[in-house]
């Protein structure tokens, strides 16, 4: 995702959102170590989501 199509979310969407990436990658680097996962920069990309997320949910905590 974009990072400007997080900043539509809401905060209990923000939240739900971190938690599920954060799931995807755990699954992701379990099948990588498993020697399962065909496109390694899937978590390269589930990183930067959770990054793009982490940075919205802190500039709302610092414009309120």
């Amino acid at each position: 995702m974009k990072g400007n199509e997080f900043r539509n979310l809401s905060d209990a969407e923000l939240d739900k959102k971190l938690k599920d990436l954060k799931s995807e990658l755990f699954n992701l680097r379990f099948r990588h170590a498993s020697g399962q996962l065909e496109n390694p920069l899937s978590i390269r990309v589930c990183k930067r989501d959770i990054a793009k997320v982490n940075t919205e949910i802190r500039a709302r905590q610092l414009k309120a």
